[in-house]
């Protein structure tokens, strides 16, 4: 939970999903008055290892780490690398749609919305190319 002890602070409950999953449509959106936010799909593998299931996240990239290593890795996106990377989301939200193409056409889908607020690491094609910093130990 974030609070505060001051007056008229809000307080939250935070919802946070960890995973290790692969980066895809990594693409940076224009918005208003010259500002622009970041985007991907992450599909997160989950399940035996042997059995690997996936579930997909449609992510608002958030978090000044998160957003940097995003877009260092959108060259690596555009070139259809793979990318997998230990992240953190929250906010999530489905949301419906209908199929409009392909053997599910017409039928209902479900989208999971998330923002990405933070990655722990980063490979492309089994190599690292970002590590989080450990975090110091306080005595």
């Amino acid at each position: 939970m974030t609070t505060s002890t001051a007056n008229n602070q809000k307080k939250y409950f935070d919802l946070h999903t960890h995973g290790i999953g692969y980066v895809n449509r990594i693409r940076e959106i224009p918005g208003k008055q010259d500002s622009s936010f970041w985007v991907c799909d992450i599909s997160a593998l989950h399940g035996e290892e042997n059995a690997i299931e996936y579930t997909n996240f449609d992510c608002r990239v958030s978090g000044a780490q998160a957003i940097k290593i995003i877009s260092d890795l959108d060259e690596a996106c555009q070139k259809e690398k793979k990318i997998l990377i230990g992240f953190k989301v929250g906010d999530l939200t489905p949301e419906t749609f209908t199929y409009k193409s392909g053997k599910k056409q017409g039928t209902a889908g479900i989208n999971l919305k998330a923002r990405l607020l933070s990655i722990s690491w980063a490979k492309v094609e089994g190599v690292s190319v970002y590590a989080a910093p450990k975090p110091e130990h306080q005595s």
